[in-house]
């Protein structure tokens, strides 16, 4: 009997311990990875395994859990309703739904039709098909972000008309932004691995309020890869291995990356190589996109080499390594510690757009390159489930990163290479609150105090002679500090209707030092210490299940960054920008109205319209130093510019899309963008914004089943013409065609393509699909290097 008793209390604590795991699967008992599970009170959020589990004991006694995962009809049920079925859930597919996603771009898990601000997800399962090279790429793939290129290692986003540092990064809860992001097109966005990157959320407009600084156009989010745990005493071990090529630019990719998980301790390693040689464009498009010879040194002497094939953009070649290392532990339900390092750095690569400028019709340079660009990350996060009087969850978020980066330029056939190095040492600490207040309030508020040390050196060498000495710093030496205070309110005023509101206050600092060997500055240091207040409010209404009406009204700011205030570069032929140290802040004013709709569950319409009103907009204008309008700059006589608060721009546009569930398994989809920019000029006059894009879009036809998924699509962009274009771009000759007025314009483009994913085991996955079908040359607006031609891509993926 004794014995019975005993097996009775082991039956029962066993059933304990594992009514805390909950399964989650289909209709045809497969499991379903990265469903979501949320609950409000308590505020919980988890989600599922590769195998379908998830440990919900944070979750006992809630009355409302919802489970919510793209493609399935969404639960509710509490956490007796989950004890009942035996904490094993079966999700039913659906068609077209609102409140399939949960987006953590707002720094914590809500439902996007609960968000009056349009916010775009890139699932993992898109990026495993479309296969990008970069993260550049990747978040070309939303079809709502546009992507120039000055080379091939870059990627600059265009969001809703603005671009560069008007535009915020975000890894892992910490903000990439540093003091040195420029107004001119940036490349930092290719430090990350998009391999390594669990989800990617682009939030539209203003996200100042949460973000701080920079965030003026849009907020791109990436979550890279979370360690699990083993949700029982057998050791948890999962992963995959990959392996791509693609053709146009001879791409080989490796990938690997191994999760090690324990009931409380987990880690996960990533590690990616690629290796890009250069870049052929395609057959059919303007031949003076054509590469008909470049620069080679030879016995000491800058040669021009006719190019074997003009198709192919020589020099574009990189190699680029990324590494992750992340631990995880959870010593209780409530705590849970994460520590992260990640490491980027790529070779040498050409700016190319610079290597296709000609002076007196030979090469304008013997070369510019970017040296290694470098990023490391430190970073230590940690969450508690507190659920008491000052907040049901707390997250504390500290990291250290550095940035190192260079460029290196001669003019052909001279002696003397200039080279610039950064350094920038940047320290961020984030402390961020959760609290619901009854059924109605939820109140999310913070702090965040970010600090960069900004290192800038300058070597002018002889090559012919190997003399090198000090030469003048891209930057001063500098401290740039922001500190901010946020709170922020969703209201449901009835179960129909959300008010969402907020506010913060930052208060920026910056301390430079310049130095005056070289110029002759009227000031040897500066400081600036000011402050910005930013706020938002926006209504949701949810009339039901099938419609979405939002309007959202937001301020954004920048404040002056150590770029725009002290930098000394060649801002263009004849041209050389110095240092303004009267700067300040310039601010964004935006409204916006979204409407979704959904017929039958099998139609969806999505439409946004909005307008920002950049005021005080940070410009680069003509200047004087010490009273002179020129001066020689890396041996030429140069026109003076400086950054200045001298302009207002206008941007608006629409964003709209559509979704068709078709039968047996096919669907169709399109995006379409529309934006039009105006920014004021020195003599008042008016001129197309730089970063408006023409309008672009997508149209896609995908094909899903139980092994294959396929995707035929088209990607499309509209042109500017020499009087869209703005005023700074009508002198770029080199990176545009010519019409027949000589002029320089951006042509309209289109591409046709095909992918093709199928899952040969559980452990085997193969994707094969050829790029630009029809072979276009074309060139994305504002961009130096002309894009890949027809491009047989293949990924080989094996998981464990």
């Amino acid at each position: 009997m004794n014995k019975i008793y005993i097996l009775l209390l082991f039956w029962l604590c066993s059933n304990v311990l594992i009514a805390q795991i909950i399964t989650i699967k289909d209709s045809n008992g497969q499991a379903l990875e990265m469903a979501t599970l949320v609950s409000k009170q308590p505020m919980v959020y988890a989600v599922t395994n590769h195998i379908g589990q998830a440990d919900i004991s944070a979750f006992k006694n809630s009355k409302q859990i919802e489970i919510r995962m793209l493609g399935y009809h969404t639960v509710v049920k509490s956490f007796a309703d989950f004890e009942k079925s035996l904490f094993i859930i079966t999700l039913q597919p659906a068609g077209l739904r609102m409140d399939e996603v949960v987006v953590t771009a707002a720094k914590w898990n809500q439902a996007a039709d609960e968000i009056p601000t349009k916010i775009t997800q890139i699932s993992n399962k898109t990026v495993s098909l479309l296969n990008p090279q970069t993260a550049a790429d990747l978040l070309g793939v939303s079809n709502e972000v546009f992507i120039q290129k000055s080379q091939q290692g870059g990627g600059s986003p265009m969001i809703r008309g603005f671009a560069t540092n008007r535009l915020l990064y975000v890894v892992d809860g910490v903000r990439m932004n540093t003091a040195i992001f420029r107004s001119g097109n940036i490349q930092n966005v290719i430090s990350l691995d998009p391999l390594a990157i669990e989800n990617t959320e682009v939030l539209f407009g203003p996200g100042s309020v949460i973000y701080g600084s920079d965030a003026i156009g849009g907020v791109m989010n990436f979550q890279t890869l979370t360690p699990q745990f083993s949700l029982n005493e057998q050791l948890l071990t999962s992963g995959k291995a990959l392996s791509r090529y693609s053709s146009a630019n001879q791409e080989k990719t490796l990938h690997f990356d191994v999760n090690v998980g324990w009931k409380k301790f987990s880690t996960l390693t990533s590690i990616t190589y690629s290796d890009f040689g250069d870049l052929k464009m395609g057959t059919y498009g303007p031949d003076s996109y054509l590469r008909p010879f470049y620069v080679q040194r030879q016995d000491s002497v800058d040669v021009v080499v006719q190019n074997k094939d003009t198709r192919i953009q020589t020099p574009t070649a990189y190699s680029q390594i990324n590494l992750m290392q992340k631990f995880r532990f959870k010593p209780s339900k409530n705590w849970d510690i994460n520590y992260g390092f990640h490491y980027s750095e790529t070779s040498e690569y050409a700016r190319y757009d610079r290597h296709i400028r000609y002076k007196n019709g030979l090469p304008r340079y013997g070369e510019w390159s970017y040296g290694p660009q470098k990023w490391m990350m430190n970073q230590l996060a940690v969450s508690h489930s507190g659920r008491n009087s000052w907040y049901d969850q707390m997250n504390l978020n500290l990291a250290i990163q550095q940035f190192d980066e260079s460029r290196m330029d001669r003019n052909f056939n001279k002696p003397d290479r200039f080279v610039r190095i950064e350094q920038v040492d940047a320290y961020s600490a984030n402390l961020d609150f959760v609290k619901s207040i009854g059924a109605r309030h939820q109140l999310m508020y913070g702090a965040e105090a970010v600090l960069n040390h900004v290192k800038s050196t300058g070597i002018d060498e002889n090559i012919a002679t190997g003399v090198a000495v000090a030469g003048p710093s891209r930057y001063p030496q500098s401290d740039w500090s922001s500190y901010g205070l946020y709170l922020t309110d969703r209201w449901s005023l009835t179960e129909k209707l959300v008010l969402t509101s907020g506010i913060r206050y930052t208060q920026y600092l910056l301390n430079a030092i310049f130095d005056t060997s070289v110029y002759q500055f009227p000031f040897t240091s500066t400081a600036l210490n000011q402050g910005a207040l930013t706020g938002q409010i926006g209504l949701t209404f949810k009339p039901n299940t099938t419609w979405v009406i939002s309007g959202n009204l937001s301020t954004g700011f920048r404040s002056p960054n150590v770029d725009d205030l002290g930098k000394v570069f060649d801002s263009g032929d004849g041209a050389v920008t110095v240092p303004n140290p009267d700067l300040k802040a310039e601010y964004a004013y935006n409204a916006e109205l979204g409407v979704a709709k959904i017929f039958a569950e099998t139609i969806k319409i999505d439409a946004t319209a909005y307008y920002t009103l950049l005021q005080d907009a940070m410009v680069r204008r003509n200047y004087t130093l010490n009273g002179q309008d020129s001066i020689v700059y890396e041996g030429e006589l140069s026109q003076v510019q400086a950054i200045q608060n001298a302009a207002e721009t206008m941007v608006y546009g629409i964003q709209l899309s559509l979704e068709v569930k078709l039968p047996v398994g096919f669907s169709f989809e399109t995006h379409y963008n529309f934006q039009k920019g105006e920014e004021e000029l020195d003599n008042g006059d008016r001129s197309p914004s730089r970063h408006a894009a023409p309008q672009f879009g997508s149209l896609q036809l995908n094909y899903k089943a139980e092994r294959i998924s396929m995707q035929l699509y088209a990607l499309f962009s509209g042109e500017k013409q020499f009087e869209d274009l703005p005023f700074e771009e009508q002198s770029k000759t080199e990176i545009y065609a010519i019409d027949s007025d000589g002029n320089p314009w951006s042509p309209a483009w289109y591409t046709l393509n095909f992918k093709a994913q199928y899952q040969f085991e559980k452990f085997l996955t193969v994707v094969a699909g050829i790029e630009n079908i029809t072979d276009q040359r074309y060139r994305p607006y504002s961009s130096g290097i002309v894009a890949a031609g027809r491009n047989l891509v293949m990924s080989v993926k094996a998981s464990f």
